[in-house]
């Protein structure tokens, strides 16, 4: 596809002003509480679009797209539709114990609760996860985007994304991440929106889309499907929504945040309402791709492009160029914040200089930002290799070994007193010893069903753990003075429509 003159122009102008306005309203940020929560300051919009921002990239656009257009279908909304119900409670239950404990980061809770050791490994495996997979994923295909939509230089568009990510975060850190997301979130679902309507005209409209695709518009796959079966909709698709939108530092740190416990849930509850949109912007779009351009794609993984490449008119196209860049990079920004939030909290603070002055660790998280976005520069490229089935495989596999251990161990914290300090420890080290045996020994399983597995057996362990040696007295956790943790009967509500109207997504298409 080539860019008119001005589509280039609208391509500027948009993330000149997103930039501007970022860096402008966070140009006052002096202490590591400004640099890495934004003051502690985020109302609701800001929280509820920049979880969204942050959530989907192209890894959304190019991987889940490719899943609905490849042997998976319309069953992949269920990543974005269990997400919304995963959001409310995380609003209601895990949101309350976090914000009044007053933590930087999710790692940090992990010492409160179990000890050093375990908040120290925790660290290791997001830093670990977060270089070797989430960065380098999200710029791998961002740039595979970029390079089949408008034929720019793969090696290019990698740095261009890190670059211009790297500028802002660089710069203000999370309340510049937020302000860009603000736009950049409203963006890509306009823009995901506007595909689907310019997608459903092109095969002639909602009535002979689903009679042709009727086939792949089940939520409701059989038990030996290799990708999502039915029995991962019983335990296995929740561990890696809960651990994502719960437990990863790179989604939570929006709601850890926020000005009052009230701005958190409604941004959450908020963004639990935007997902509901996403499959048809995203996952229903690539099913129009096979439809319309099947016989084009190599792999799966093509659909979302070429369905922009074919089917966007010029003019429009400075847009989409937009929306889906600002995808890419407030994913990546969110990230190389957190990374480097984890890194100057748990590492370089804990470990290496605890009384280090409030500027030290803004300038630490600052030149941590710089060397994450240019190792994942460098790993980014390689990811194109076959044996990694398509990005979205990638990141959902390799998260696997890691995200039951860390799911077990804070819902066993959090809601079991006394389990002990091995409990904790002893999720982290198994998960990614029994996951691993299960992906080298047992790789037909599912992966969802592989984590489902971990995930049980962890909790069994730690059962034994905690009937065997419990705690003599509970942990005491800090707590932020005058934190009232009281629910908003209004926001309550609020929660119980978006978990309604989920379920009747899944009655329309089961």
């Amino acid at each position: 596809m080539n860019l008119g003159f001005w589509d280039i122009l609208f391509f500027l102008a948009f993330f000149l002003f997103v930039i501007g306005i970022s860096m402008y309203k966070s140009r006052h940020e002096k202490t590591g509480e400004d640099f890495f929560l934004a003051s502690r300051g985020l109302i609701w919009p800001f929280i509820g679009l920049s979880l969204i921002a942050a959530n989907i990239s192209t890894e959304q656009f190019v991987g889940m797209s490719g899943q609905g257009a490849g042997n998976v279908g319309m069953a992949v909304a269920s990543y974005e539709w269990i997400a919304a119900i995963t959001l409310v409670v995380i609003a209601f239950f895990f949101l309350p114990k976090f914000l009044k404990a007053g933590i930087f980061t999710l790692p940090e809770y992990l010492e409160y609760r179990y000890s050093s050791g375990a908040r120290s490994l925790m660290a290791i495996y997001t830093m670990i996860i977060y270089v070797g997979v989430t960065i380098s994923a999200v710029l791998y295909s961002g740039a595979l985007t970029l390079n089949t939509i408008f034929d720019m230089d793969f090696i290019f568009a990698v740095w261009l994304i890190g670059g211009i990510a790297a500028l802002y975060t660089t710069w203000g850190g999370l309340k510049a991440v937020a302000w860009a997301d603000l736009f950049q979130g409203s963006a890509l679902i306009l823009g995901g929106l506007l595909t689907l309507v310019l997608g459903l005209v092109a095969v002639g409209g909602i009535e002979a889309f689903t009679e042709v695709n009727h086939e792949r518009l089940h939520m409701v796959l059989p038990a030996d499907h290799p990708v999502i079966p039915w029995t991962a909709l019983v335990i296995g698709l929740w561990i890696p929504n809960f651990y994502y939108w719960g437990l990863n530092q790179y989604i939570a740190q929006r709601a850890l945040a926020a000005k009052t416990l009230r701005e958190g849930q409604m941004g959450v509850i908020f963004a639990a309402g935007l997902k509901l949109l996403i499959p048809f912007a995203i996952v229903i779009p690539g099913i129009i791709s096979l439809q319309l351009y099947g016989n084009q794609m190599e792999t799966s993984d093509a659909a979302y492009p070429l369905l922009i490449r074919n089917l966007i008119p010029q003019g429009i196209r400075g847009f989409i160029f937009a929306s889906i860049s600002g995808a890419v990079i407030s994913s990546l920004a969110s990230m190389l914040n957190s990374a480097s939030t984890i890194f100057t909290m748990d590492v370089y603070k804990k470990h290496v200089k605890p009384a280090a002055a409030p500027a030290i660790e803004v300038k630490v998280g600052r030149i941590t930002t710089l060397v994450l976005v240019a190792i994942g520069c460098l790993i980014a490229p390689q990811l194109g290799n076959p044996r990694f089935q398509g990005i979205f495989n990638y990141i959902q596999e390799f998260q696997g070994f890691i995200s039951p251990g860390v799911l077990a161990a804070f819902i066993f914290g959090l809601f079991v007193k006394k389990a002990p300090v091995s409990a904790g420890l002893t999720a982290l080290v198994a998960s990614p010893l029994i996951y691993g045996i299960l992906y080298f020994a047992f790789n037909d399983i599912a992966f969802l069903n592989r984590m489902a597995i971990t995930f049980v057996l962890i909790l069994i362990f730690m059962t034994i753990l905690t009937v065997v040696r419990p705690l003599p007295e509970p942990r005491v956790m800090p707590a932020r003075e005058g934190f009232d943790t009281k629910p908003d009967s209004k926001i309550v509500g609020m929660g119980l429509i978006v978990i309604v109207l989920t379920l009747m997504l899944y009655v329309i298409f089961w």
